[in-house]
């Protein structure tokens, strides 16, 4: 499979802020009740979107179009309601009907086949679960209270709640495995590895982003950090990489401890799960690890200074729904950096809306 091509971080900048005039031209065209209409009935499109995924109507379209009556047939639905979503979906872009009355896959349709280089089904399905609805709609509370949803409405912690639900929790990992490849090749593309020959991903789950980056590092060897039930899916993941031998796997919690001697720590959207004080706990431990002058890289969606869309800020809701955590600007990290015994040396843009958070042990 050839790399994939990550266009420059300053083009993807300019680009979005064409797209925000854009679209500040649409919606100041149009009467304000119709626009807001519009934001509203976005969450129809959103559920449309998940019933598709559920079905899996991008699988079945991989290989060739097909007619209703066959779609229908392969993902076990009724062929006239199953037009009736097609046909809002084709409206916004998502699938295409041909002229022979066949339906076929659009560039945003291929997102949803599950074996999509970057595939957002699981994202999709996680999204709009029913259990995942059920929190956003408690927003107001977590808002007014400044806590969060699950604890409240679960009896328990977000992780926990997903731990004693089995198949909601794999809907969760196929979620989070979706956002991963999302930003491992900006990632890699945005930053240089190579001066360090040891490093540590911490909370790495399975390796994939560690694996991306021992794949551009030829020289590097890397430790992966999880606990037992997550590592142990880890070395599949690291044969099929061809990581295996270059990989060093750590069983533990990072609220206890991390691997010492590593030249640098990597740590991809473990921080913005936590509330500030646990953020530092887990920060504090690193710098425990680490010798001074050695780099900790927070891989992140680091809210900009601007009012322009960006995906971040809407994570930051998702955080404070599920954990009561949050999402953070570059001066938030920097403190938090400062208080664990670090200090903030630049942030880097990537390509995606990921960015990576560079700072050194003090």
């Amino acid at each position: 499979m050839a790399p994939t091509r990550v266009p420059p971080a300053k083009v993807v900048r300019v680009v979005e802020r064409a797209r925000h005039h854009l679209n500040r031209l649409h919606r100041r065209m149009a009467p304000p009740h119709a626009v807001m209409m519009e934001l509203i009935t976005g969450a129809w499109t959103a559920q449309a979107i998940t019933a598709t995924a559920e079905l899996g109507v991008a699988d079945a379209l991989a290989k060739a179009p097909l007619s209703i009556d066959e779609l229908a047939a392969a993902v076990d639905a009724d062929p006239d309601t199953l037009g009736r979503l097609l046909r809002a979906l084709i409206s916004r872009g998502i699938f295409r009907q041909r002229r022979d009355g066949r339906y076929d896959l659009t560039p945003l349709a291929h997102t949803l086949r599950s074996d999509a280089d970057v595939s957002i089904a699981g994202l999709a399905r996680w999204l709009g679960s029913p259990e995942h609805r059920e929190h956003w709609s408690h927003l107001a509370d977590a808002v007014r209270t400044g806590r969060a949803v699950i604890p409240e409405l679960r009896g328990k912690p977000a992780f926990e709640y997903l731990a004693d639900e089995p198949e909601l929790a794999e809907i969760f990992n196929h979620a989070m495995t979706s956002v991963s490849e999302l930003s491992i090749a900006p990632v890699i593309a945005a930053y240089d590895f190579s001066p360090y020959p040891t490093i540590v991903d911490v909370g790495g789950g399975h390796g994939r982003l560690l694996a991306a980056i021992l794949a551009a590092t030829p020289a590097a060897r890397g430790v992966l950090f999880d606990l037992p039930q997550v590592v142990a899916g880890a070395p599949a993941l690291l044969r099929e990489h061809r990581a295996q031998d270059r990989v060093r796997i750590v069983e533990g919690s990072f609220f206890e401890r991390v691997p010492e001697d590593g030249d640098t720590y990597v740590l991809k959207n473990v921080i913005h799960d936590w509330p500030d004080d646990d953020a530092v706990h887990i920060l504090r431990n690193v710098r425990a690890a680490a010798r001074t002058g050695k780099r900790v890289l927070l891989v992140e969606t680091v809210i900009p200074n601007h009012d322009r869309e960006f995906l971040g800020k809407w994570l930051d809701l998702e955080m404070l729904v599920g954990a009561a955590a949050r999402e953070r600007t570059a001066t938030e990290y920097g403190q938090l950096l400062n208080r664990a015994g670090f200090q903030m040396m630049r942030v880097v843009e990537t390509a995606s809306p990921f960015s990576i958070v560079e700072a050194t042990a003090i």
